[in-house]
């Protein structure tokens, strides 16, 4: 996809990945929007890069997608749609039913979300001489054995990638190119309660530093973007440029 002269919208956009790939949007020429739920940390994020819009949105709410939807097609008539929000969250099934409804839905936020945001947004997208959606997934789906503390999140991110690898085949004869980027582990504030108890758990790469890379693939006109090639064997065999 190009990488400048868009008008992207970004969930999840107030810190971390999303924060990053918004700034290094706008510092590639695109008009850029963000979302997320903590409207003080949306001010902040706009307050430091004064060119940024911002909505408070909760994405797992249907109104709230919709007023979304309205916002940044009509008032902005975004081409590109990043689907970037997504929790973490420990989950121990050996302690019963009490330990997973005690945690924010990671099925609600991590692929319900995106599939209907992507529904939302699409029929728009394919009116745009260039249009894109781009999932955020991550590189414990691809582990052979992943860490089974975090089992909502793997399979969530799981889900997305096979989603977005057959979103690509349905729109592959329309003008809206379907990426994926796959993040290794990154400083981010993700699962902070879970971080804390693993006291050795690495803390991971900047997210500006991974974002350059996101943006490197963007630019070659990659589709599937992992953090670095002997990371992830599997994606690589996936990787390709749009014809």
């Amino acid at each position: 996809m190009k990488i400048s002269g868009n008008t992207v919208l970004i969930t999840g956009g107030s810190s971390g990945i999303g924060l990053a790939l918004a700034e290094a949007f706008l510092a590639m020429d695109n008009k850029v929007l963000i979302c997320g739920r903590r409207e003080s940390r949306l001010i902040q994020a706009q307050q430091d890069n004064p060119d940024l819009h911002y909505m408070v949105c909760d994405v797992t709410k249907q109104e709230d997608r919709e007023s979304l939807f309205a916002w940044a097609t009509t008032e902005f008539d975004v081409n590109v749609l990043i689907n970037n929000a997504g929790i973490q969250c420990d989950v121990d099934f050996t302690k019963g039913i009490e330990e997973l409804v005690s945690k924010e839905s990671e099925i609600k936020v991590n692929f319900e979300t995106p599939v209907y945001l992507s529904a939302q947004f699409i029929p728009h997208l394919m009116c745009k001489k260039e249009g894109a959606i781009i999932n955020v997934t991550s590189g414990l789906a691809f582990m052979t054995s992943p860490r089974a503390i975090v089992p909502l999140y793997v399979a969530t991110k799981a889900a997305i990638h096979s989603f977005t690898s057959l979103l690509r085949k349905q729109l592959a004869e329309t003008s809206v190119e379907v990426i994926e980027i796959i993040p290794p582990i990154v400083d981010t504030e993700i699962n902070p309660e879970g971080r804390a108890k693993r006291k050795t758990a690495p803390k991971g790469i900047q997210p500006e530093e991974y974002v350059s890379i996101v943006m490197k693939g963007l630019s070659e006109g990659l589709q599937i973007i992992p953090s670095a090639p002997n990371h992830y064997p599997q994606p690589l065999t996936l990787l390709d440029k749009r014809n």
